[in-house]
């Protein structure tokens, strides 16, 4: 694959957007290859999102709100992709500069790489909690995971972000794509499916795009809950992997971050931060011990546990 030769389909989900599209696909107008096609499907948005797209000739798809799935809503999408390149990127990330696309999809020359993710930096406005999360989870060295990094990088080894990443069709299609239902990271899966099958998944710090959140407490308890669901329905990855040293790890560098970049004052919310994340992660791995009123109570993702993709409501555009 040399620069365009391949067509490139961006596939953008979004949900309650702000405004925040408009930069993604501003940031997508200056790239210096540009995609072939651009869809967006779309949930749960106010009156603009339509209007957005047609500015900028994008693809829009309309899905009913309650029905909206991370793994199911992304193939669903997919399945009007024109592109024998997927790139699938969230609302509220945008490419720091021209480069970024060309950069994202370069590893995807070598025939055993089914796909790259991109090096995602800090807005303005993110905490140092935050900012350090961006640090660790993407470095600046390139690197490319197989299957044989299992017992050095653990868990790792399928880390995978659906922010902004490039995935090759025919290998998406070989592996059944992302999983049909999913409370949280079906990106990690569909990475971990590659990487059983024996394919190579690449990350690509040349291609950088600004993505953060500052989330509350709350949301950080109700989004690692769903991450121990989502590991306590898929065994199959923890017994490939160990998460719980990642999290270690996570803990001694984020308080050794703080310290030496004179951020001490931050360090009794990271520590609370680290509890709560802890907490509603192990409380989402015995999920299957509580009752779904509880479950829909503490998820971030409460349309999980009452509907199936299957019964989506879809208006193409």
């Amino acid at each position: 694959m040399e620069g365009n030769s391949l067509k490139i389909s961006v596939i953008i989900p979004t949900r309650d957007d702000q405004g925040r599209l408009e930069y993604l696909f501003k940031s997508l107008r200056e790239q210096s290859i540009l995609p072939d096609q651009i869809l967006v499907v779309d949930s749960s948005s106010r009156e603009g999102v339509l209007e957005t797209c047609k500015i900028f000739k994008a693809d829009f798809i309309k899905i009913s709100p309650d029905q909206f799935d991370h793994g199911g809503t992304r193939n669903f999408a997919a399945s009007f992709a024109k592109g024998e390149v997927l790139v699938f990127v969230t609302q509220d990330a945008f490419f720091k500069d021209a480069e970024g696309l060309r950069n994202l999809i370069r590893p995807l020359e070598d025939p055993l790489i089914a796909a790259s993710f991109a090096k995602q930096v800090p807005k303005k406005d993110a905490n140092p909690i935050e900012t350090f999360a961006r640090q660790f989870n993407y470095p600046s060295v390139e690197f490319v995971k197989t299957f044989e990094d299992l017992p050095k990088l653990g868990v790792k080894t399928f880390f995978f972000s659906n922010a902004c990443s490039a995935i090759k069709r025919s290998a998406y299609e070989e592996v059944g794509g992302f999983p049909s239902k999913t409370i949280m990271n079906e990106d990690m899966f569909l990475a971990a499916k590659f990487i059983v099958k024996g394919y190579r998944i690449a990350y690509q710090p040349d291609a950088v795009v600004y993505h953060s959140h500052n989330y509350s407490l709350s949301i950080q308890f109700k989004r690692h809950f769903d991450i121990g669901v989502f590991f306590c329905r898929n065994r199959w990855i923890r017994d490939l992997s160990n998460s719980e040293r990642e999290g270690i790890r996570y803990v001694k560098e984020a308080l050794r971050f703080l310290s030496f970049n004179e951020k001490k004052k931050w360090i009794p919310y990271a520590v609370a931060d680290i509890f709560i994340r802890f907490l509603g992660y192990r409380m989402g791995l015995s999920e299957r011990y509580l009752p779904i009123s509880i479950k829909k109570r503490v998820s971030l993702n409460k349309g999980f546990w009452e509907r199936g993709i299957s019964s989506t409501r879809r208006e193409v555009v």
